[in-house]
C-alpha cells in the first residue's frame, strides 16, 4: 500500500543561547533525523518521554515550524517545496487537534463561527449551506445543534475536545494530528473520545498521528507505533507486537513502568537508573547508553541504525540479539489497561451532553 505521508530524515535544533554578538552558541536538538510513514486509514502513534520531541515532528509535518533538514512528503508532494497559496490548500488534507480544549478555542467566538471559519477560508460551502454544515458536524462528534449559539466557556472539557474534533473535520481532511487529545481529560471522558475518533476513522477512512505518552491509550488505538527518545526514534513496530514483545530496552522500560491493577500479577519492573540526558548535549553513540544496563563500548561510541526485519519491527540497538526475552520482562497481554478496556466497553456508543445543559458523563461504571 502506497504510504499517504512519508517523513525522511526530519531534524529541528532550536536556539537555546546566543553569544553578546548575536552568534548561536548552544542548540537544543529536539528533533534529530526522524524517519516514518503513516498509511491511509491507519493510526501512527508516536510515544516516549516528555521531552524527546513528539509534539515537534507533529509540528514539522505540517509546517506549523520549519525543518532544519529532511523530507515530509504527503501523496508524493515535497510540502517543503510548497508556496503560500499550495500550503494553504495542503491544509485542507491535513488538521491537528491540540492537547488542551481550553486553550485551542477562540473564547470570543460561538461555536457556530468556530465551526464556520474554516469553510470560508477554503470556500468548501456557499453561505446558504453553512448553518446545515455546522449541524451536521455536531452531530457527527456527539453534540446537539443547539449547542452552536454557544461559547467555549459553556462546555466541559470532553465537549470542548470534541468541538476541536468537529473543527479538524470541517474541511475533510484525509490526515489528523492528534497530540495529546485526551490527557487532559477525566478515565470516562476520555473513553468516549477515544471511542469517537476510532468510529471517526472507520466511517471517514482518516488517517491519524497520535501523540502520547500514555502506552495504556495507545494500546488500544493504533495500528503502529515508533517509540522517540531524545528526539531519535529506538523502535517503530505493529502495536501488537511491540505489546507483546518490545525489543529495545527503552521501549521495555517504558513498557514496564505502565501500571497494572492486579497485585497478584507476576511482573519485573524495569527502573532506569541515572538522570534523562539533556536535548542540550546529547550523549554520543546510543543515546540511550547512558541508562542502559546492556550497554557496551561500541554503544558509547557508535550510532546504531534503525533495522526492520522481514515483518517491518525495526530497532535501533547494538546488542539486540542479545538481549533476553521480553516475555520475562512485561506482563501478560491483556494486563495493561483493564480499567480503560472496561471503560471504553461501558461507555461505547455514549454521549456526553445528554442531560440537561449539557453535563458530561463523569461517574464510573460499576462494572470497573
Amino acid at each position: 500500500m502506497t504510504a499517504l505521508l512519508e517523513v525522511e530524515g526530519l531534524k529541528k535544533h532550536f536556539v537555546a543561547d546566543r553569544s553578546v554578538f548575536g552568534r548561536p552558541t548552544a542548540f537544543v536538538k529536539a528533533v534529530d533525523g526522524v524517519s516514518f510513514t503513516v498509511e491511509a486509514g491507519k493510526t501512527l502513534a508516536l510515544v516516549g518521554e516528555s521531552g524527546c520531541g513528539k509534539s515537534t515532528v507533529s509540528r514539522l509535518v505540517l509546517r506549523l515550524i520549519e525543518a532544519d533538514a529532511g523530507a515530509v512528503r504527503f501523496e508524493g508532494r515535497d510540502l517543503g517545496t510548497l508556496g503560500a497559496d499550495q500550503l494553504r490548500a495542503f491544509r485542507r488534507d491535513a488538521q491537528i487537534i491540540f492537547q488542551d480544549p481550553y486553550a485551542s478555542l477562540n473564547p470570543r467566538m460561538t461555536v457556530s463561527q468556530i465551526l464556520t471559519e474554516p469553510l470560508i477560508l477554503h470556500d468548501l460551502v456557499p453561505p446558504a449551506r453553512r448553518r446545515e454544515r455546522v449541524e451536521e458536524l455536531l452531530r457527527l462528534v456527539g453534540l446537539e445543534p443547539r449547542f452552536a449559539r454557544r461559547y467555549p466557556h459553556e462546555f466541559s472539557g470532553g465537549q470542548r475536545q470534541r468541538i476541536a474534533i468537529a473543527r479538524a473535520l470541517a474541511v475533510e481532511p484525509k490526515l489528523i494530528i492528534c497530540d495529546e487529545p485526551v490527557s487532559a481529560l477525566d478515565v470516562s471522558i476520555r473513553s468516549q473520545i477515544l471511542n469517537l475518533l476510532r468510529d471517526l476513522q472507520d466511517r471517514l477512512g482518516l488517517a491519524y498521528i497520535f501523540v502520547s505518552h500514555d502506552l495504556a491509550v495507545v494500546k488500544h488505538i493504533a495500528n503502529r507505533v515508533a517509540v522517540m527518545n531524545l528526539g531519535a526514534i529506538v523502535e517503530t513496530a505493529d502495536a501488537q507486537a511491540l505489546f507483546a514483545a518490545p525489543r529495545h530496552p527503552y521501549s521495555r522500560a517504558l513498557l514496564s513502568a505502565i501500571p497494572v491493577p492486579k497485585p497478584q500479577a507476576k511482573r519485573s519492573r524495569i527502573v532506569l537508573q541515572g538522570e534523562m540526558p539533556s536535548a542540550l548535549n546529547p550523549p554520543s553513540g546510543c543515546r540511550f547508553h547512558t541508562r542502559c544496563p546492556y550497554a557496551i563500548e561500541r554503544c558509547r561510541a557508535e550510532v546504531p541504525p534503525l533495522v526492520a526485519d522481514t515483518a517491518g519491527h525495526a530497532t535501533a540497538c547494538h546488542r539486540i540479539a542479545e538481549l533476553p526475552a521480553a516475555e520475562a520482562i512485561l506482563p501478560h497481554d491483556g494486563a495493561f489497561s483493564p480499567v480503560l478496556e472496561k471503560l471504553v466497553a461501558a461507555f461505547s456508543g455514549g454521549t456526553e451532553g445528554a442531560g440537561p445543559g449539557g453535563v458530561d458523563i463523569v461517574g464510573t461504571p460499576t462494572a470497573v
